[in-house]
């Protein structure tokens, strides 16, 4: 059973004290006033899964807490109890969306019956808002994070060639997000409400290659107990997505053709043929063209699959995305971690906006997700980036300097900055700059470093 946080509002101290100690030992976590002045207090001050609370009290009753109640917290349940039992006030209760009208005295057997049924029924509620929202998600075209000038005109023609049941190469870097932009194709297009499937052409053999694609017939090799059906068939009506299209081997690329052309195909140890209706959309960081004149990309089906290529830039061409992105990941991480990190610091930032970022995207994300479980705080700081980009402080902190230090230059300007940045406490930086802390103090020493 999932613990919640429950609200317990009676001015009659034993009352109070019985319903506490029944909540408390259902394992819930409990807060009790004596008025309604304190419930509304505590109300303002957190949310609640569950509120019981008394009708008749001084000054703020029962009812100005569940209304109050349900402008806070509309999701909240609320028991109202009550030791002057009408039909009119449990009608209008009810109407105020109170979940029960329990009357005094009453069986705490009948209150434990209660409160399981109410978070009962807050748990169910937040299980269907979730799949809502999930599948909400599901439905939305994949946030292309950026406003620079080339992810603008690369939204444009996504939302240009959705729409159109054609074929598309999309091109760009390892990491740049190639598969984000195939899912984007795919939900702006009319084939939004079936499946999209995505395989990694470089990641099989050419024998499992064939399996995952065509699947296969019951017995068609040791251990196929049964008919198999493959992801060109599970995604029929949908749109599949090729990534890594140039590793595919040459024997396959002659089989996906004939399946691009003919619209069906035949299953592995099978012999009869098998309609298909798709979309293909094929990813690769290899130049198609440079493959084809080297005859390990066959020219016709390069032709069947370019009829629109999109070029995704790589991060180093779209510097003042960074910022976005980070924001975007930060608040990801920090969600998917459970944690409060909601900044980072400039003097990241600026390092971030300097760093080459070879693994593009994906890279930076890493980056973000690493600092947040390394965070303490509530702000990212340089401490928690990787070791090689704490580095890249030292060249864009040096105004004035010559473009080039010597190793040992480095080195010593490094560690003065670590410790600085952790007030001169030489076992952390020592764990910091990965060194025991006896090596730290010969360093120091051998720079003729004094604190």
């Amino acid at each position: 059973m999932t613990t919640a946080d429950v609200l317990i509002v009676d001015d009659e101290r034993i009352a109070r004290e019985n319903l506490e100690y029944v909540i408390r030992k259902e394992g819930h976590r409990v807060v009790a006033v004596d008025s309604g002045i304190q419930a509304l207090r505590e109300l303002e001050r957190h949310p609640f899964d569950l509120v019981l609370t008394d009708l008749k009290m001084d000054r703020v009753d029962g009812m100005e807490v569940l209304e109050r109640c349900k402008e806070l917290h509309p999701d909240a349940e609320v028991i109202m109890i009550t030791g002057y039992a009408t039909v009119s006030t449990a009608v209008e209760a009810m109407k105020l969306g109170a979940y029960h009208y329990l009357p005094k005295p009453f069986k705490l057997d009948e209150v434990r019956h209660l409160v399981r049924n109410a978070l009962e029924r807050r748990n169910l509620r937040r299980e269907v808002t979730e799949l809502r929202r999930q599948v909400d998600d599901q439905k939305r075209p994949p946030l292309l994070i950026g406003k620079s000038p080339k992810m603008q005109a690369l939204e444009r023609m996504i939302e240009q060639i959705a729409p159109a049941d054609c074929s598309v190469l999309i091109l760009g870097e390892t990491g740049t997000g190639k598969e984000l932009v195939a899912k984007a194709i795919h939900q702006l297009s009319p084939r939004a409400e079936n499946r999209f499937m995505a395989i990694n052409c470089g990641a099989f053999s050419e024998e499992l290659l064939a399996n995952e694609l065509f699947g296969h017939e019951k017995e068609a090799f040791t251990g196929a107990r049964g008919v198999k059906r493959g992801l060109l068939e599970a995604a029929s009506g949908g749109t599949v997505f090729l990534d890594e299209i140039g590793d595919m081997p040459p024997s396959m690329q002659v089989k996906l053709l004939r399946v691009l052309q003919e619209k069906h195909f035949i299953r592995v140890g099978g012999t009869d043929e098998v309609p298909v209706d798709l979309r293909v959309l094929a990813a690769t960081n290899k130049d198609l063209q440079k493959e084809v004149r080297a005859n390990r990309f066959r020219q016709d089906l390069f032709y069947r699959l370019n009829v629109v290529t999109l070029h995704v830039p790589p991060l180093s061409e779209r510097k003042d995305d960074i910022p976005l992105l980070c924001r975007h990941f930060l608040e990801k991480h920090a969600g998917n971690q459970g944690k409060t990190v909601d900044e980072i610091s400039d003097d990241v930032l600026e390092v971030l906006v300097n760093y080459a970022f070879p693994g593009n995207v994906r890279e930076l994300e890493n980056i973000i997700e690493r600092a947040v479980a390394l965070a303490q705080g509530p702000i990212i700081q340089l401490q928690h980036l990787p070791a090689d980009l704490q580095q890249l402080t030292l060249r864009i902190q040096r105004p004035g300097h010559r473009e080039f230090m010597t190793l040992e230059e480095a080195e010593k300007e490094y560690i003065l900055w670590v410790l600085k940045k952790v007030q001169w406490n030489k076992t952390r930086a020592a764990e910091i700059l990965g060194i025991d802390r006896v090596s730290l103090w010969r360093k120091l020493k051998r720079f003729g470093v004094q604190e």
